[in-house]
């Protein structure tokens, strides 16, 4: 019997992501001056990764 495609391992280890983990935001947010000191990490707005 064959395996199914969807169990076989990924080609893609490093595939790009669309959205970011919540460190991954607010480290971009500070790069963009968007986030204030202080600020809840809770409840942030999606971020695509800058390209």
């Amino acid at each position: 019997m064959s395996q199914h495609s969807s169990l076989k391992g990924t080609k893609n280890v490093g595939a790009k992501r669309s959205v970011l983990k919540r460190f991954e935001r607010v480290k971009l947010m500070k790069r963009r001056g968007q986030w204030k000191e202080g600020q809840s990490p809770i409840g942030l707005p999606k971020t695509k990764p800058d390209a």
